[in-house]
């Protein structure tokens, strides 16, 4: 339990000097990333590495967000520590090929391990798994839009939840160790307007609807991601893991 509590402190940055100074400079970061995927409009990301080539598509509108979110009422807070990812929605009809999990899925007190789904017009119409696929079938299986994503989320490696090697079995804390996606439902407030939009106009625009969100790793040292610009031109975004262009 010791060692526990000294993981989470670390990956909570309160180990360093002064605690709160180094999570205004992460934010500021993400920001500063986030800012850049929002400036770059790209259409879709593609996805290569070791038995994933994947492609996502993503909604005219889509929004990307970082660590730091603020209330209704104007307060600044990040609502998850740690937290080392930026997100924005996929166009929930425009994922396409094939993608294999980087890291164990622990879900519903089930681990599911080493599992492979390939993607058409949206769908996952395969499930392959050497653990767990019962499981992970009847998750996608949940409802029309679980077999479909509503999350994508781009985390380098260098991030500090990889680099401590540890696997928590919690969502939480393992999605920041990699880029990762989510089966089911999207968040509104990543498509611009979304938030006032009703239930099916928000599916028109390319927004998911599902009882369920679970995220799952897809990212590892050995991913590579390119954007898609509205022209159809690809340009590098990530390669082995790390940011392509610093930012």
């Amino acid at each position: 339990m010791p060692r526990l509590w000294d993981a989470i402190g670390a990956l909570c940055r309160l180990d360093r000097p002064d605690p709160v100074a180094a999570w205004e400079e992460h934010l500021k970061a993400l920001a500063l990333r986030r800012d850049y995927l929002n400036h770059k409009r790209y259409s879709a990301l593609k996805y290569a590495g070791p038995g994933t080539d994947l492609t996502i598509g993503l909604p005219e509108g889509h929004l990307w967000v970082s660590g730091r979110s603020e209330s209704r009422s104007g307060i600044a807070f990040a609502p998850n520590l740690p937290t080392e990812e930026v997100f924005t929605m996929p166009r929930a009809d425009r994922v396409d090929g094939v993608v294999r999990s980087s890291k164990p899925l622990s879900y519903g007190g089930t681990v599911i391990e080493h599992f492979e789904l390939t993607f058409a017009e949206g769908r996952a119409i395969r499930v392959k798994a050497e653990r767990g696929q019962a499981v992970l079938q009847q998750l996608v299986d949940t409802d029309p839009g679980a077999a479909r994503l509503g999350e994508l989320a781009l985390v380098p490696h260098s991030s500090p939840v990889a680099q401590s090697g540890l696997l928590f079995y919690n969502t939480l804390f393992d999605e920041n160790a990699a880029s990762h996606v989510a089966f089911g439902s999207a968040y509104k407030f990543t498509l611009s307007g979304g938030e006032n939009m009703g239930d099916d106009a928000f599916e028109r625009a390319g927004g998911n609807r599902s009882a369920v969100h679970v995220d799952f790793m897809i990212g590892s040292a050995e991913l590579d991601v390119d954007g898609v610009l509205p022209n159809g031109a690809s340009e590098p975004l990530m390669r082995r893991g790390e940011w392509a262009v610093d930012v």
